[in-house]
């Protein structure tokens, strides 16, 4: 849908805003701030809090979006499913790897220069991929917050459908193979392959076998779309270093690391 409609505008600055967000007085003012004070920033994600709970910020984006050498991606103010109370840490402005679609200011020549957003993933992660070409450009994606949105979250699908598994899975593996150069990249898939595995037997002990069945659905779309995929790969050009940690489920489930900042 925004591929269709982002054809037909001209302006210079566009903004991706989900239907479930609450905007602030004079948000846009900081965000408009940011793409002056610096020509090569392509991006900007205001800071994301939760509309049902205020004082703590939102799933999607949080304080701007970072992933793992894995693909496994975590924000500022959020791991996994460890939230962070708003306490003003994260009022800076400050380069992040990807900016949330729940709330993307992006210059309108930079969207369709990388290739707009990728149908192939319909629906999450296909603003990491986004972002992720954006980086491999050579533009910055910036986090301002002096810009506040609320975000309802779960608006598309909720963590408890099935079929949010299946994308978040799937489409990890896509970003994964598109974007990251070289041969390490299969490593890194095997090794997402089986942790994905590990995941499938833990929702099977949760009594979820929906969600295992959709891992399987998940591994299954990507093998008969990776033709594809591997196509697109060789549209990319250059990959920097996309990665800070190697992997964030270990600092999280083993070390027990539950901020951005213990990380």
């Amino acid at each position: 849908g925004y591929n269709d409609a982002l054809k037909h505008l001209n302006e210079d600055i566009l903004i991706l805003l989900n239907s479930d967000v609450e905007v602030t007085e004079h948000w846009l003012t900081p965000i408009l701030t940011c793409f002056k004070s610096n020509p090569n920033v392509a991006a900007v994600q205001p800071k994301i809090l939760d509309y049902k709970n205020k004082s703590y910020f939102e799933y999607a984006g949080a304080a701007g979006g970072y992933i793992d050498a894995l693909g496994y991606p975590y924000c500022r103010g959020r791991i996994f499913n460890s939230l962070e109370k708003d306490h003003g840490q994260y009022n800076d402005t400050k380069e992040i790897f990807w900016a949330s679609g729940a709330c993307l200011a992006i210059k309108n020549d930079v969207f369709h220069e990388v290739g707009a957003l990728d149908e192939d993933f319909f629906a999450h992660q296909e603003e990491i991929d986004l972002c992720w070409r954006i980086k491999n450009a050579g533009y910055n994606i910036v986090y301002t917050g002096q810009s506040t949105v609320y975000h309802v979250g779960g608006a598309t699908l909720n963590s408890m459908n099935p079929k949010k598994t299946f994308f978040n899975f799937r489409n990890t593996l896509f970003a994964l193979i598109k974007n990251v150069a070289g041969p390490k990249v299969y490593g890194f898939i095997l090794i997402r392959l089986i942790l994905d595995g590990i995941a499938g037997f833990k929702f099977l002990l949760e009594k979820k076998p929906k969600h295992f069945i959709a891992i399987l659905k998940a591994h299954g779309s990507f093998y008969a779309q990776l033709p594809k995929f591997l196509k697109k790969r060789k549209a990319l050009k250059s990959s920097i270093k996309y990665h800070q940690i190697n992997s964030v489920v270990y600092k999280h489930f083993i070390l027990k690391k539950q901020s951005f900042k213990e990380l």
